[in-house]
Formats: structure tokens, C-alpha cells, sequence
């Protein structure tokens, strides 16, 4: 039950982040909408591991600086 929450909440995340960078790329609402549902079902419904690859390189992206950052301060304090 929790992971169906965990995924449809990450699905939503997804699909209102494709609409939004479509519809600044494209221009047109109803264009932005067609892309965003074939690369949605694309991801999602084709290919589902992929979308923990994208939620894997997000963390590493935005929490991995850190964290790095904190290893190679202590590997250098030695």
C-alpha cells in the first residue's frame, strides 16, 4: 500500500514536471500535453525501472555534493 502511494506520488511528480518543461519548450498547452502523456506512458508503464534510475541520480545530484564533500574533508583531516 505504501509503495503504490510512493509510486503514484512520483508518477504525478513526473508527468506535472514533463507538462511544464514541454510547455515552455513547445509552446502550446495542447501539444506539451500530447508529449508529456507518450513520454509518460514510455517511462512509466514501459520501462518503470527507469524511473528509479532518474530518482537515484536526483538525490545524487542534489544530496551527493554534500555528502561528498563532507568524505573528502574527513579523508583529509587524517
Amino acid at each position: 500500500m505504501l509503495l503504490e502511494n510512493i509510486w503514484l506520488a512520483l508518477a504525478l511528480f513526473i508527468f506535472v514536471w514533463l507538462y511544464t518543461w514541454a510547455k515552455g519548450m513547445l509552446g502550446s498547452a495542447k501539444l506539451a500535453i500530447l508529449f508529456a502523456v507518450i513520454i509518460f506512458y514510455l517511462t512509466i508503464y514501459s520501462y518503470p525501472e527507469l524511473v528509479w534510475i532518474g530518482v537515484f541520480i536526483f538525490f545524487m545530484a542534489t544530496l551527493g555534493k554534500d555528502v561528498l564533500a563532507d568524505i573528502d574533508l574527513k579523508l583529509h583531516e587524517r
